[in-house]
């Protein structure tokens, strides 16, 4: 049955329904913009029944406010209301929705072809005509769901088209792309309301070995799970993301800079523990970090903070070296 109530109130039960579930037998909300009681209740009757949840404004402004608070998949609008006509209607929808497409049909006593051509340039998908018969009513509503399920189609390819562009297929974490992105938005903010922002730069200790020695697939296993230790101690508020080869980044908010070694050496750690085993061989994989901040507020660019996060990562690794090359001098004496 049809859901029909004379007024332009949010009914949050149809706000439930999923705007992509449009084909088949699911319900699609449909507003009915009229303010001729008579008219509104000749649309519900050539509707009941069927598979629809019906909204009902009885001018301009409601009919507005329903589109904002509702979503509805369709309007029915009359040409001529107190507030607006028709083609504004239309106007101000297709400028101010940004919740998928919504296919808009105009009602009209007029079958005067200049007036039609200006509804249809304002936005409307289709008219009908005053007095018009149910069964074209329900033909033309059905041209609109498949419209619809169309749009909804395109823009969920369009979406995982866009998610994509912005991960790296490898890791499943955002890529460079997608963390620069991040960056301009959070620096930006960090300008303006004096909190922190901190990038840390990390790759992986004698990576190149791993690949020669058990293969790319062995390093990808070591990438991979690298990735997911980082994205485990990552905030949900803040980012971490793969650069290229075994390059990673993290950017850190309202942190303090003394908190900044607890997490590189949590991820460290983590990282350190843990045995691959390749052809049978139990080995472990080490990181180096380095990281540099926006602490004061004073403006940086994304690439500063980044090269001079690099500057502390080669310098974290030739000390590392130093450490290690001792170590050996030591053991051969």
């Amino acid at each position: 049955m049809c859901t029909g109530r004379c007024s332009g109130a949010t009914y949050p039960d149809e706000m439930a329904t999923d705007r992509s579930n449009v084909g088949g037998s699911e319900h699609i909300r449909i507003l009915v913009a009229d303010d001729s009681a008579v008219s509104r209740k000749l649309v519900e009757h050539a509707l009941e029944g069927k598979f629809c949840k019906l909204l009902f404004a009885k001018n301009g402004r409601e009919a507005l406010q329903t589109v904002a608070d509702s979503r509805p998949h369709m309007v029915i609008t009359d040409w001529m209301m107190p507030d607006t006509s028709g083609p504004e209607l239309c106007k101000k929808i297709r400028e101010e929705s940004n919740n998928g497409y919504t296919y808009i049909i105009l009602l009209t006593s007029s079958s005067d072809l200049e007036k039609l051509v200006e509804g249809l340039a304002a936005g409307a998908d289709d008219y009908l005509t005053k007095p018009f018969h149910e069964r074209e009513l329900l033909a033309r509503i059905g041209v609109g769901r498949r419209i619809i399920a169309m749009h909804r189609e395109i823009e969920a390819k369009n979406l995982l088209l866009e998610e994509a562009a912005r991960t790296d297929h490898l890791t499943g974490l955002p890529n460079r792309r997608a963390v620069e992105e991040y960056a301009r938005k959070q620096l930006s903010g960090a300008l303006r309301y004096k909190f922190p922002v901190w990038v840390i730069a990390a790759d992986l200790d004698g990576f190149k070995l791993i690949n020669d020695t058990y293969g790319h697939s062995a390093g990808d296993e070591v990438l991979r799970h690298f990735a997911s230790i980082l994205k485990a101690n990552t905030r949900t508020a803040d980012i971490c993301g793969r650069l290229g080869g075994d390059e990673f980044i993290a950017m850190l908010t309202h942190v303090e800079k003394k908190d900044l070694p607890i997490f590189v050496e949590r991820v460290r750690t983590e990282l350190a523990s843990h045995d691959f085993s390749f052809e049978g061989n139990a080995t472990q994989v080490g990181a180096s970090f380095g990281w540099a901040g926006l602490e004061l507020a004073q403006p940086k660019e994304f690439g500063e903070l980044l090269a001079e996060a690099d500057m502390a990562l080669y310098q974290a690794k030739a000390e590392k070296r130093k450490v290690n090359a001792m170590e050996y001098v030591k053991r051969t004496r």
